[in-house]
């Protein structure tokens, strides 16, 4: 009798030690959902790639004021614009300067978000998320790039070029834009800005194949 109790037991104990172990093994290999975990990390390695191309930039905010940096938002980004500073020989620490005294003066109404130098440093003068004065009509849906020269003609130092390349480049990944959403200031209005490439029109289509082939490279 206590022989058949304890086969009993053990048999009882041994099935159910079984049932657990079976559930536990079952439960550990329930499928997992893995298709966010994978969009998180493509996300993340594009900004990644994106911060790795951005090119170097010296944030100097203008001084919030109604003639060049009015602290109004920018919604959304359509178009990125090209301009040239119409100052020859002028840094773009001295150009930022000139928006900044602007809010002094009240002579005019102007500004940019970036102002790239004939030496190839960029400053930014506005945030991404507000507007500048730089395209009339379309501040409220745009980005804009000051560019210093040396010579009249406004041709840009190769330096300038390269960075407006890289500047561009990267912005337009940043708002999901392709090279033919640049755009020269003369495209939206008929200024003769930026001078050298409005009155070379196959020196404007070159930039804007310079631009796709640094995109392509760089995304490679």
């Amino acid at each position: 009798m206590g022989t058949t109790f304890f086969m009993a037991t053990l048999i009882v104990g041994s099935v159910f030690l079984l049932y657990k172990l079976l559930t536990h093994t079952t439960k550990e290999k329930e499928p997992q959902p893995v298709v966010n975990h994978a969009t998180s990390v493509q996300r993340e390695e594009v900004i990644a790639a994106n911060e790795k191309s951005k090119p170097v930039i010296t944030e100097d905010f203008l001084t919030v004021n109604e003639y060049s940096r009015p602290g109004e938002p920018l919604e959304q980004v359509n178009n990125i614009f090209v301009h040239y500073t119409a100052n020859p020989g002028t840094s773009a620490a001295q150009n930022r300067s000139y928006f900044e005294n602007l809010g002094i003066t009240g002579e005019t109404s102007a500004s940019a978000h970036f102002v790239i130098g004939y030496d190839g440093e960029i400053i930014q003068c506005i945030p991404l998320n507000e507007i500048g004065y730089a395209v009339m009509k379309r501040n409220y849906d745009s980005v804009s790039i000051e560019c210093c020269y040396l010579t009249d003609d406004g041709k840009f130092t190769d330096a300038t070029y390269q960075s407006l390349i890289r500047l561009c480049a990267w912005l337009l990944n940043e708002y999901g834009l392709a090279p033919e959403d640049m755009m020269r200031h003369y495209d939206e209005g008929g200024k003769k800005c930026p001078l050298y490439y409005v009155e070379n029109e196959e020196a404007w289509n070159q930039f804007l194949r310079d631009l796709e082939n640094y995109i392509m490279n760089v995304q490679a």
